[in-house]
């Protein structure tokens, strides 16, 4: 049975509601699970087994970029067919998604392990802290596949109608994950190690019940002989569409790298496990905008592939305000209580007297930081990709880049601290990312009317 046809029949407020909300729970659980991993390691192994793990995400982030260069390039255009009523098209879409994740992953696997110590380096490993990331990055890159296959699997069952199934895969692996962490690190005393197995494990079981849902015969999209035929123009359209998000990743990932030189250069280790911290937090009110957006993603999609404008407008705004609204709390907190929330991931009193500063630099814009997410996101599902390739990548590489260089050296030459420039340049960065958001938004306001 068609299960997308409600995206054209029902109240905006209530479809939001019901493709959002999954989508927020796997979104928050699954970056819950990536707290526990930082709450557990601290606890159990030491403040430079989080520095090592931060040390790592930048790497982990890039293999993310490519499943989200084929997850939501795949979601996107699969929703624009089905609103378009093409059924044969979106198996196609299914299973060329399928073959892209395949070939990159191979790609990642091949190139982490073969060049691993050097790409540790460059994202700025320590002695003190290369021997960390070294043994998680080992044996979780093959998570990280299984990862981005999860991902891309679960956004093509959200797409095609089944948005409740899409959050239960997402949310059974990272529960078994935060199971699996306390008993690996603590009971088995397996380290930092403990937690990449526990990753490893989730994942390959989020997997397996991912790739199932597409065998079953009852599934409204599902595996087909003619889905596995290669197709260019197929490939080309999920890549394009999908180079919003892998861009802004790859970007990030980039910048982390430079920012980290920057951070020991200023404040050493410490500096690299706070805003680790700090990002750890505020990633998980980013994840809750996230999952509005793609809540947002096929009702949008869908609606713009069947050219109705009024209610791709009405989805626009209300996701619009939903992610301003979230940012505002996320500020607030960090604001307030930036003690308490450092406090959950580590007691070392060095992380502590260094992080309550940085939370506010870093959150205190998250409501243009909110806009600025859901601009992107709504520019890539209706197919518009270079708009949203500029508004994702402008925040980091425009802006952020030369900031963490420019600020701190002004604020050294006033007398001031090098590390307080670093955490203001992210400040600046956000502002100027929702500045230049907003300029190309109301260049794309015909889309609302045609």
């Amino acid at each position: 049975m068609d299960k997308t046809k409600e995206l054209e029949t029902r109240k905006i407020s209530e479809l939001l509601w019901i493709y959002a909300l999954p989508a927020v729970v796997s979104q928050v659980i699954s970056s819950i699970y990536n707290i526990a991993d930082r709450v557990f390691i601290g606890q159990g192994v030491s403040a430079l087994a989080i520095a090592g793990l931060g040390i790592t995400m930048p790497i982990m982030n890039i293999i993310h970029a490519f499943g989200s260069l084929v997850g939501a390039g795949s979601a996107a255009r699969m929703s624009i067919v089905l609103g378009q009523k093409d059924e044969r098209w979106a198996e196609k879409i299914l299973g060329n998604s399928m073959l892209l994740t395949f070939l990159f992953g191979a790609l990642f696997l091949s190139a982490g392990y073969a060049f691993m110590d050097s790409i540790l380096s460059m994202f700025g490993a320590t002695p003190d802290t290369i021997a960390y990331a070294r043994e998680y990055l080992l044996i979780v890159l093959p998570g990280m596949f299984l990862t981005t296959l999860t991902f891309n699997l679960t956004g093509l069952i959200r797409a095609s109608g089944y948005p409740r199934k899409s959050m239960f895969i997402l949310v059974g692996g990272a529960v078994l994950n935060m199971v699996l962490d306390p008993l690996f690190i603590f009971v088995f005393d397996w380290g930092i190690a403990g937690a990449a197995w526990a990753t490893t494990i989730s994942m390959a079981s989020s997997a397996v019940v991912a790739v199932s849902h597409f065998i079953d015969r009852k599934s409204f999209i599902r595996f087909k002989s003619h889905c596995w035929a290669p197709k260019l123009y197929i490939f080309r359209n999920i890549i394009l569409i999908g180079m919003s998000p892998f861009l802004m990743n790859v970007a990030a990932s980039a910048v982390v790298a430079f920012q980290n030189s920057q951070l020991i250069r200023f404040g050493g280790d410490m500096a690299v496990a706070t805003i680790g911290v700090v990002n750890t937090f505020a990633s998980l009110l980013i994840m809750v905008m996230i999952g509005i957006c793609q809540g947002m993603q096929p009702i949008a999609g869908y609606n713009y592939g069947a050219g109705h404008s009024e209610r791709l407008k009405g989805v626009y705004v209300l996701a619009m305000k939903s992610n301003v609204l979230v940012g505002g709390v996320a500020a607030l907190l960090g604001m307030i209580i930036p003690g308490a929330i450092c406090r959950l991931f580590s007691s070392d009193a060095q992380l502590l007297e260094m992080s309550r500063p940085a939370m506010r630099y870093l959150t205190v814009m998250m409501p243009l930081i909110g806009f600025t997410i859901t601009n992107s996101n709504f520019f890539q599902s209706i197919d518009k990709p270079w708009i949203a390739i500029v508004t994702s990548i402008s925040r980091q590489v425009l802006f952020l880049l030369p900031m963490i260089y420019i600020i701190p050296a002004i604020i050294v030459r006033l007398g001031g601290d090098g590390l307080t420039g670093l955490w203001a340049s992210c400040t600046i960065s956000d502002v100027m990312g929702a500045m230049l958001a907003f300029a190309l938004m109301m260049t794309q306001r015909k889309v609302f009317r045609s």
